[in-house]
Order: C-alpha cells, then structure tokens, then sequence
C-alpha cells in the first residue's frame, strides 16, 4: 500500500560532515594553544583563563548544536493518497485558540484567526473550534458573537473561489479585486461586511463596552450581568455555534463548524498556571462538547495561511506503517510582517528550515505551541504501546441540550477541579514552567512516542513578529528564561530523557535550554580582548605564528556557513547581517536576564511570571519599522547595556589604535591585530546604536538618560584593574 507520507534526507551532507569535522579540529586546535600558552603570572593570565573558558563553552555548545545539523529530514504528505483512501471519512478535530487581554491581542486580529480555522478544506461537521479567553472580557465574547453571524457568509465565499488565505484580514490585504463583475461584487460586498463587522469590535474595545442593543441578541452576555473582573470572574462557557444543530447553516445551506467560548474561572487566591491552565481547560470543556481525537492549538494571532493544513497533518497520523508511532505533527512558526532585511532577527529561518528538521531525525521536533496537532490520547497522558488502536471515529455524537453541555463543561473549568488531580504534571500540558509547550512535547517523547515536522512550500500558519527592540527582547527574554529552567530541573533532557530518548535528541531540546547561559561567555568576549587591546595586553596568536590558522578558520568558516544557511533558508545578505546584530544583542540582554531570573527564582526571590508580547505598535513605530529603523525610545536597563557594550568598544578601538600608531610599534600591532579586527566588527555591527544614540532626532532614539549611563558605566570600565 502507497504511503501517505515520504521522508527525503536534505542534500549535501557530506559535505557538511566535512566542513563540520575540519572546524571541531580547528576547535580543538584553539582550545590546545589557550591551554599551552598560558601567560606567567602578571597582566593578561587571568583574561587569558578566561578565554579559555569561554572558547571551552563556545566548543561544547557548538558540538550540540551539530545534533540538528547532521542528517535533516523532509517530509512530504500526499492529500490525494489520503482522498482516495479514505474520502469523507476522517476524524473529527479540535482547534483550540487562547487569548488573554484584549489590548494587547485585539479581538479583531484573534476574529480574523478565527474565521480562517473555521474555514479549512474539511468537513465542516467534522471541525470545532474553541477559544479560551483568559480575560474573561465581554469584548472578546462581543467579537466572537460578531465573528458566529459573519461565518455564514465568509465560509461559502472561501469554498466558492477557493480562496488563499481565508484570514479575511490578509485575504483582502494581499487580493486585488477580480476581474469577473460577478465575482468583483461579491467581493466587494463581503469585504464591506468584514470591514463592518471590523469596525464595531474596535469600536467597542475602544469605548470598552459592548452597545446595550446588542446584548439582547444572546444569552451569553448575560454571564457579564454579575460584574466580576479579568483575574476574579466565574467560568463561562458559551456554545455559539452548535455543529450538530441541523439549524446551524451558513448562506449556501451547509453545516457550519461547532464554535465556543471559554472562560475559565480566576480568583485571586488561586494560581492559573498563565496558557498551560488555560489549555488544560480547554481539554476538558471540548471532551464534553465534542471530544475529537485530534487537538490542534494554534497562537490567537497566527492565521490559518493553508486550507489543507488538516489534510496534511492527518496523512501522518493515518500512514498504515508509521502513524501508529506519531504523537504530534509540528508545524514552523512563520510571519507576514518581516522587513525585507528582517531588522530584528525574527524570521526564525534557521529554526524553521534547519533545527526543526533536523530534530526530525532523532525523534521529532519539540513542541513549540503553536501550529501543532496532536492526538488527544497523548495529550491526556498516554504512553506508546505499538499494540495500541486509536479510534477514529470517537466523538460525541449524541444530542445533548446546549444549556446541560455548557453546564457540565463549566465544572470542568473551575480553580478547584485540578485539586488532587495529575493534570498539570502527568495529563494535559506541564505547570511550572514559562515554556510548557517544550516541556510537555519533551514529555510525550520520553513516555515513547514521536512527532513528526512539516515544513509545506505553503506556509500552514503566518503570524506577527515583534516590531520593536522591546517586543524582541522580551519574546526571547521568556523563551530562553523557560527553556533555562528547564534545563536546570528535573526534566532537564540529559537526566529526563536518559534511557528514554536517543542522545542527539537530547541534545537538540538543550541547544534552547543552553540560549540564556550563552550570555555570559558572550558578554566575556565582546568586553575583554576590548580592553585588552586599550591596554596594549594580547590575548591571541600574533599575526605571524602558525597558530592563528585555527583561529581565523574556525572564525571564517562558521561565519560562511551561518551566511549560506541564512541565504538558503530565504534571508537577504543584509537580513544575515541584522541577525549578527541581533544575535549579540540578545545574548546580552535577553539571555542575560534569562539566568538572572533563573537564579532569583532558584533562590526563592521571585516566582515565574507570564508576560504577554504585546501585538500592536504605535503608526510611528510601525513606520520606523517597515524603513527598518531600530527602535529604542525608552529608558530601561536593557538598553543601557547595549549601549554600554557598543560605546565601550568604539573607545577600545579609538584608543587602542591611537596608542599603536603613536607608539610606532609593528610588535605591538603584530600581537593585537585579532583583537584590532575583533573590536573592529562589533564597532561596524553597532553603528545603528551609535546612529541612535547621538544622531537620530525621531522618538525612536536611545534616550540621553540611556546614553549618560552607558558613558559612566564605560568609564567605571576603563578604571577596573581588569589587567
């Protein structure tokens, strides 16, 4: 039997096992010459030490990134095969959306994601879609409501002109109107009423409250009639669309898709556990309102981009030889509103295009939170037994009363049903931790199972990248600080996935478990050879000893091969240029905090927190980015360190320089030249900083606060007897 799926390896492997084995002996090269060449005691021994322990670190986390970069896997589904085979007849599917606040998720973007999960190419009788608002917000409840009536007109456009993507809010930013005059009036209606519908959600959330006429339409703004607030407020469950209603029918007669709304109890004397509670309980609501074998979750602002996504990933959970195996089909996270040169290194290309896959090899890609399908099973704690069956026709198939079913699902979303319960630790997504969704896929891949990456040539999901330097920082601030702590718990994969897993999979989950401890060798190396150099103290081979080869090897051919990965995997040359940019900023700051948070945690001064990336920028902002300015425009430590850290090595150069040519001393200059070059890059690397620091004028800049505590800070620098 014809598989429904093929697995190609990526080409070019042998080569790159060359290129990778020549730059672990230049590693080793580098790290013999630092152990063998240690200073006598006096001026530069303990920078010298240093260093060795820094390239010590920087060899061991280039060795596990190799892990992914070894043999990556394609994979490819085959829709046709699965039609064929089986029509009609597949499972049924829950998609779970979360949002939590209303600002900074408006609901008119989450409605958008919305209307395009209830418009996939699948059997709409077979589709239910839940969205779990944590803020319990009547504005959220308004714009579902909203988004129920507009269905009935949107889907039937989508299945009449096929149309790509069925966001209705990227459909008609990116589609010219057609050139048939009746499909042109069709679309001209439909975009009105979207444009409407549009227009009164934003209203109310900037009003901050719903029209009174409007609240007589459902029984659901009713919950709201007893106040309550977005962190106290009872459960709510409201079914707007019931799928198995015979009444519930869009414009062309065909039976809409199931959709809900959750909100789950708060109260503050109870810990929410932040998006894993908030996914627990929608696990529990859609097992008594449809209980699909398949749940997908998706991120409330990332769009269905691909109407076949569902097709796609149910040609690996339904492959005659391997499906019985997969436990989650992962999608790559991908955006709509990246520059042309991707100013702040957020396309995630690499992630996407070469880490992912190449996890792929071992087991599996992790489970990142979005864009991903699981079996329900898996979710809810199973562990793979090859004997096992999955059934694919369960669901709920009897008709039950609405009012009874958001009833009894309302009990399943209170504060105290978890009480004395695994959910939480052995069923659903894990407590505790920033970034549930990698500890739960780590999880499920120790319990047996693996996972399967899909990378289409059609984007399955297209989402918002963060716009500014803020946003930025803050994303990769809780992604490395999560996949820290994880590292340094119980389920650190070395230790949890021992025995369980195979080694390089291991090492692939700790090559983000290690993003937050790369700051401090980072921060090492952009400072001392620095300052070294000002003080006339080598700290690399001189220009003329042989032992500069492996230096300059390892330096240039890891350099050419991040450019080649970055070009192959869609970035411009000054695209990989701003992510060299961003790759240190980020190290420096986002990482740095990622174990300063850590250790405060570890010492009982702080608890974990949540913070929502926000996912809207002011229209200057907005416009600074599509010109690919950087944005800074606030004062805040963050930014006083990547001004610190940019000001002090244009000093270092200035002065280092001027020292070596007033002294006239080619020796000197022999012995410095890598650290001449070295603080020479990050000086070219940081002129955006210095432009924003002392020459741009727009609101955008680095405040003068900002750049006064950088200067002090250097000179504090200067004056440290670090040599």
């Amino acid at each position: 039997m014809e598989r429904l799926f093929a697995t190609e390896k990526a080409g070019g492997r042998a080569l790159y096992k060359l290129h990778a084995v020549t730059v672990f002996a230049g590693i080793c090269l580098v790290l013999y010459y630092r152990a063998t060449h240690v200073p006598a005691a006096g001026a530069g021994r303990a920078a010298w030490l240093g260093m060795l322990a820094v390239e010590l670190w920087f060899g061991f986390y280039w060795v596990i990134t190799q892990a992914v970069r070894w043999c990556p896997l394609r994979r490819r589904a085959f829709k046709d095969r699965l039609a064929a085979r089986y029509g009609d007849r597949l499972p049924c599917v829950d998609i779970l959306v979360c949002t939590a606040d209303p600002q900074s998720e408006p609901p008119s973007l989450v409605m958008a994601t919305v209307l395009s999960l209830m418009a996939y190419n699948y059997p709409p009788e077979k589709l239910n879609v839940y969205l779990s608002d944590d803020g319990g917000s009547i504005l959220t409840f308004y714009a579902l409501w909203e988004t129920s009536a507009f269905a009935k007109r949107w889907l039937p456009f989508c299945r009449r002109y096929n149309i790509e993507p069925r966001s209705p809010a990227a459909y008609f930013a990116e589609s010219d109107e057609p050139d048939d005059p009746r499909a042109l009036e069709e679309w001209s209606f439909v975009k009105d009423l979207y444009d409407e519908m549009t227009e009164r959600i934003d209203s109310a959330v900037k009003s901050g409250k719903v029209p009174e006429e409007m609240k007589v339409n459902h029984k659901g703004f009713s919950e709201w009639n007893t106040g309550g607030t977005s962190k106290d407020h009872q459960p709510i469950v409201q079914i707007l669309i019931d799928g198995k209603d015979r009444g519930a029918v869009d414009n062309d007669g065909n039976v809409l898709p199931t959709l809900v709304y959750m909100a789950r109890e708060k109260r503050p004397q109870y810990h929410h556990n932040f998006k894993a509670g908030a996914m627990n309980a929608l696990i529990r609501v859609s097992s008594v309102i449809s209980k699909s074998p398949i749940i997908m979750n998706v991120d409330c602002d990332m769009y269905s981009n691909n109407s076949d996504s569902i097709r796609e990933a149910l040609c690996f959970f339904l492959d005659e030889e391997m499906g019985h195996k997969i436990a989650f089909v992962q999608y790559p996270q991908n955006y709509n509103n990246m520059t042309k040169n991707n100013i702040y290194g957020n396309s995630l290309n690499a992630i996407n295009q070469v880490e992912l896959a190449g996890m792929d090899t071992w087991g599996g890609p992790l489970y990142i939170g979005t864009g991903c399908f699981h079996r329900r099973e898996t979710l809810c704690g199973r562990s793979f037994n090859k004997d096992y069956k999955e059934d694919w026709d369960q669901g709920i198939k009897t008709q039950q009363r609405i009012d009874q079913t958001e009833e009894k699902a309302k009990s399943l979303a209170t504060c105290t049903y978890e009480h004395n319960t695994q959910w939480g630790n052995e069923i659903g997504l894990k407590y505790g931790c920033p970034v549930e969704d990698v500890i739960t896929g780590l999880a499920i891949h120790c319990r047996g199972w693996e996972s399967v990456y899909n990378n289409p040539p059609r984007a399955a999901f297209v989402g918002v990248a963060p716009t500014t330097m803020a946003q930025t920082i803050l994303q990769h601030k809780r992604w490395s600080e999560g996949n820290f702590s994880i590292f340094l718990s119980k389920y650190c994969p070395f230790f949890f996935g021992h025995g369980k897993i195979r080694l390089p999979h291991q090492m692939g989950y700790c090559i983000y478990g290690l993003w937050a401890p790369n700051s401090l060798p980072t921060l090492y190396y952009v400072l001392i050879p620095s300052l070294g150099l000002l003080k006339g103290t080598p700290l690399f081979p001189e220009i003329m000893s042989p032992w500069i080869t492996p230096f300059i090897y390892v330096t240039v051919v890891k350099n050419i091969y991040s450019l080649y990965e970055a070009l192959t995997s869609g970035d411009t040359l000054g695209g990989w240029w701003n992510g060299q940019r961003m790759w240190l900023v980020k190290r420096i700051t986002s990482y740095l905090y990622g174990v300063i948070d850590n250790i405060r945690k570890l010492l009982g001064l702080s608890k974990m927190g949540f913070v929502i990336s926000p996912k809207v920028s002011d229209e200057d902002e907005s416009k600074r980015y599509e010109q690919e300015i950087m944005e800074f425009g606030t004062s805040s430590p963050e930014y006083v360190i990547i001004a610190t850290i940019a000001l002090l090595n244009l000093v270092c150069l200035v002065g280092g320089l001027g020292q070596i040519l007033t002294s006239g001393q080619n020796m000197l200059l022999n012995g410095l030249l890598l650290q001449v070059v070295l603080c020479g890059l990050l000086v070219i690397i940081n002129i955006p900083i210095y432009e924003a620091m002392f020459l741009r004028k727009d609101r955008g800049r680095i405040p003068f606060s900002v750049t006064l505590a950088s200067v002090g800070f250097v000179m504090m620098a200067l004056f440290v007897p670090i040599f």
